[in-house]
């Protein structure tokens, strides 16, 4: 006959993981230091402390994030038609990330999982096709699509 194991008592009870803000707030503060650093450093400014898109710099034509910077600092201006204008797809993204943002730290502070638009089974195909299609659109050099480039 076989001995059974019992489980050892905790000394201290443990909070449950989902209940964590550790690392919302850790994002939460990433973000602050990014919207700071594109604060101070104005990307609009042409030589200024931010670097180039290494895509631009180096092949000429505007990738899928160029202009988010620029955005970003639009953005954090109010002006919501020059950050339209930097990048779109950018701006449709970012709305995207605060939303998920938002529900994963509802979920923990609930302890409750949350399901969002990040968790569909197409969402990750969606996300790729509309980068793609963005990257080919904005470099079209004709006189509708010219008015992307950034």
């Amino acid at each position: 006959m076989r001995a059974r194991r019992t489980p050892l008592p905790r000394r201290f009870p443990l909070r449950p993981e989902s209940r964590e803000l550790g690392a919302p707030l850790t994002v939460a503060a990433a973000a602050a230091f990014v919207c700071a650093a594109t604060w101070v450093g104005d990307p609009t400014t042409p030589g200024g402390p931010l670097p180039v898109c290494p895509t631009k710099a180096l092949l000429g034509v505007d990738c899928p994030g160029c202009g988010s910077a620029r955005m970003l600092y639009s953005l954090m201006h109010g002006d919501m038609a020059a950050a339209a204008r930097f990048n779109a797809l950018g701006l449709v993204a970012l709305a995207l990330l605060v939303w998920a943002y938002a529900a994963w730290t509802y979920g923990r502070m609930t302890g409750r999982r949350i399901r969002g638009w990040q968790h569909r089974r197409w969402s990750a195909m969606v996300a790729l096709l509309l980068v793609a299609t963005w990257f080919v659109v904005r470099n079209i050099p004709f006189t509708p699509f010219s008015a992307l480039y950034v």
